[in-house]
């Protein structure tokens, strides 16, 4: 009788859905008037973006309740996604796209003489994250619902996201984004799924009626955090999944007798404390205070997110969690919220009664960790001191673990004192620190890397040790990207052009975009590709000019590299590369020399000192390169700034070369390579991350491949000499002496001897001068290929054909097999 309740239930929801007002114009209309209280007659382009974006989210909101009925009747195992990034950009382009209404919006919007673009550029960035983690779990998120899969993302609403960046002087200056200073209509708070976190206070032991020893976590301090839910469409399949994000609130407003006796500032203080967790993305943790924060909102996100799931399942099961394990799976994404471990086992224990051996199966049988770098740097190790402070309660329960494992390694291996210290928990020394990647991998039953030679990487060296006690727990799960943002969205030129080909069934299986291949050999549809990647180019260079006035030629080739500024991406060997190429100009070397103009975006983390000095030497180099007389036509370099996802659209389409050119062995996988790749770009790249599965699966002969692998530069590093190199080498010795001589900072002569320093040091552990040669002879193979406009042709709709592998789709869809063992409900 309750299934056919149920069913009724959604039956009636489904029809609520298709009783959504006819039109959208009429929506726009209500929510102009009575929603917003605007007359709909010379309205202000803010508020038509608010009316129609609501419109679009009661579409969504129709279908997120049939979701959501649908889930609840299936019985079907869910996945809790948690990150402490999303880096979900706009919202408003891509539910439009996803609902197909497109047209309708459109026809709509000419009613007030305006378009879906003005609408759009209105939105602000949800720039909930700081680069690819953040966008890997948006794209995520967008395979998710398109397979209708029960997975919920669990995030923090940041006030304040990703800085915004501008240039002065050359320097990178950082602004708060306070995106949501004009609200965000694609959320709806939840009040009633308010969660209570705790913070500091000391555990107290006691028996209780039964004679069981309990645990208090006693005299805390307390935030709650509020979630707000937003909508995630899947494409035209009527499933909305849901990304909720808590943000923090003090438990009272405000002490009312400090209030009363004239303590205003200490009466709020607890408030503003409070709400500082939620307040900015990822603070600058290179100060005490700032590791506090940033391990407080890890350890809130965790907290408050599994205290929702734990809640609906009592609402459900009551106090019974035999099945919880088979029925729930919490992927990790990255160590950040690796507290998941320890608080899983705090809730069953101390709020639930269960004993530590039953807590301890069911965390590990309900915990997947994804790990997503290779630089031991930053595997987070947070102080013992500061975590027994901060979070006394869960210290106590990682000690334990840390006991239990410690002496399952001495049991496996008794002679081996020196390896129960490597893979210990709590490393030792004056100032012990919590591994909380070691955390992740001992509390989980898998731990995946995200492209193949990451994978191994970690099994072969970062967690060796891990891999020989639990070889099965370790799997791969290459990244990918969502076709439907990343091609479909953003290129609508592109897209519209490969529908008539072949069909539209790519945007929801992009293997099936294998079919363009056969057309690369057809010069009339080469020509209508070029003219829609001309088209593109012509959009971004007007967005170059108006963001660094500097204006690009249509008719050269346009090489990007936008990323995280970080020493191991190199954007230091592009920038070399430019040297050269105007030390050539200069000297009158331009024989055969294709126009080039080159872009460079990315943000240096706040307190990364060397990556902003790059940014500078970039800025400073584009100074003089574009002032010379004699690179004119030839050769420019702009740092664009201020990259985020809205700006990585307009850029995606236009770009013809690829820039992936990390040290191998350091990057875990890249997503902007396959960004690039599906629209059509040809990548100059190192074997390193996914590039090794790009060059697979698009051919060696669509693929510019320069520099050592990781095994040469394992060997290169034991008698790794730059300075021989440079001197050997005339080119580069000339590129060195210019930047050595203060040509390009002539008003603050030595600023860059650092970096130069850095490049002529045997300890560079990003090995640039090594691959610098290598670099400079791909970029000549580039600088051929670019001459032969047909082939150049060819080999870009190759990578476009060749690009289905890298949907996240897929990837997804090996998650939910390999690791969630859960099935789409639809």
């Amino acid at each position: 009788m309750a299934n056919v309740l149920h069913k009724t239930s959604i039956d009636k929801t489904r029809r609520e859905a298709g009783n959504c007002l006819a039109g959208i114009e009429s929506e726009i209309y209500r929510h102009l008037n009575f929603t917003l209280g605007h007359d709909d007659s010379d309205v202000e382009p803010c508020y038509l973006y608010r009316a129609l974006a609501i419109a679009v989210r009661d579409r969504l909101v129709a279908q997120w309740k049939v979701t959501r009925d649908r889930i609840a009747s299936s019985g079907q195992k869910r996945v809790s996604y948690l990150s402490l990034e999303f880096l979900i950009g706009r919202s408003l382009t891509n539910a439009v796209l996803n609902l197909n209404l497109e047209d309708s919006v459109r026809a709509a919007l000419n009613k007030y003489n305006s378009s879906l673009e003005e609408s759009a550029e209105l939105e602000h960035d949800a720039g909930l994250g700081n680069g690819g983690l953040g966008r890997l779990a948006a794209c995520f998120l967008d395979s998710c619902a398109n397979l209708q899969l029960p997975v919920v993302g669990y995030g923090i609403r940041y006030e304040y996201g990703m800085f915004h960046q501008h240039i002065e002087d050359g320097r990178q200056v950082e602004d708060p984004d306070h995106w949501l200073r004009d609200g965000n209509p694609w959320e709806l708070e939840r009040p009633e799924d308010t969660r209570r976190i705790h913070f500091y206070g000391h555990t107290e032991y006691f028996v209780d009626d039964t004679g069981k020893t309990c645990v208090h976590w006693a005299e805390t301090d307390d935030v709650l955090a509020v979630p707000h839910d937003m909508p995630i469409p899947g494409h035209s399949n009527g499933t909305v999944n849901t990304l909720r994000l808590w943000r923090s609130s003090a438990t009272d407003e405000f002490n009312l007798d400090e209030f009363n006796a004239g303590g205003y500032s200490e009466a709020v203080a607890e408030k503003n404390l409070a709400e500082q967790i939620s307040m900015v993305l990822y603070p600058n943790d290179s100060s005490e205070n700032g590791k506090e924060l940033r391990l407080k909102q890890q350890y809130f996100l965790v907290s408050a997110s599994l205290q929702d799931v734990i809640e609906e399942w009592i609402s459900i099961h009551g106090e019974d969690f035999d099945e919880f394990a088979s029925h729930n799976c919490f992927q990790l994404n990255d160590t950040h919220p690796a507290c998941a471990v320890p608080e899983l086992m705090r809730l069953l224990m101390d709020e639930h009664g269960l004993e530590w051996d039953d807590a301890w199966r069911i965390t590990r049988q309900c915990m997947a960790y994804t790990n997503h770098t290779l630089l031991p740097e930053a595997l987070e190790r947070w102080p013992v001191s500061l975590f027994s402070r901060l979070l006394p309660r869960l210290m106590e329960i990682i000690y334990e673990i840390d006991r239990q494992f410690r002496t399952q390694l001495a049991e496996l291996w008794p002679d081996d004192a020196a390896i129960r210290e490597r893979m210990s928990l709590v490393e030792g020394g004056h100032h012990p620190h919590v591994r909380m990647a070691y955390l992740a991998i001992v509390g989980s039953f898998s731990v995946n890397g995200v492209a193949g030679l990451h994978t191994e990487l970690l099994q072969s060296g970062l967690f060796a040790d891990f891999y020989k006690l639990w070889p099965s727990k370790f799997n791969n799960k290459t990244n990918g990207v969502t076709q439907r943002r990343w091609l479909s969205h953003c290129n609508p030129g592109l897209r519209d052009l490969i529908n008539e080909a072949i069909g539209s069934e790519w945007q929801s299986d992009l293997p099936k975009i294998s079919r363009l291949a056969s057309y690369a050999e057809d010069a009339a549809f080469r020509d209508r590709w070029h003219a829609v990647k001309q088209e593109n180019k012509g959009a971004l260079i007007r967005h170059v000019l108006e963001h660094t006035g500097v204006r690009f030629a249509e008719d050269a080739l346009l090489d990007v590299q936008v990323k995280r500024i970080h020493e191991y991406k190199r954007q230091l060997l592009n920038v070399l590369h430019v040297i050269h190429l105007y030390d050539r100009i200069c000297r009158g070397d331009v024989e055969g020399m294709v126009p080039r103009c080159v872009l460079i975006g990315g943000k240096a983390a706040p307190g990364y000192h060397v990556a902003k000095l790059i940014i500078k030497l970039i800025n400073d180099v584009s100074a003089v390169v574009n002032t010379e007389a004699k690179t004119d036509g030839l050769l420019k370099l702009v740092f664009l700034p201020n990259y985020c996802v809205s700006a990585m659209e307009k850029i995606c389409p236009a770009t013809e070369l690829s820039e992936q050119i990390s040290t191998a062995g350091k990057e875990a996988s890249g997503t902007g390579n396959m960004k690039f790749m599906m629209n059509g770009a040809l990548t100059i790249g190192t074997l390193d991350g996914a590039n090794i599965e790009i060059r697979d699966q698009v051919g060696e002969e669509n693929f510019f491949l320069f520099g050592m692998t990781a095994g040469e530069i394992a060997e290169t590093r034991q008698t790794y000499d730059p300075n021989s190199l440079i001197a050997e080498d005339e080119e580069i010795l000339r590129v060195m002496n210019l930047l050595e001589s203060g040509h390009f900072n002539a008003s603050e002569p030595g600023i860059f001897d650092i970096l130069t320093a850095g490049l002529r040091s045997a300890e560079d552990q990003w090995l640039t001068i090594a691959d610098l040669r290598s670099y400079i002879d791909a970029q000549r193979d580039v600088n051929k290929s670019y001459q032969d406009p047909n082939n150049w042709n060819r080999m870009s709709i190759m990578n476009t054909a060749a690009s289905g592998w890298f949907s996240s789709d897929r990837t997804i869809q090996q998650y939910a097999e390999e690791i969630w063992n859960v099935k789409s409900v639809n």
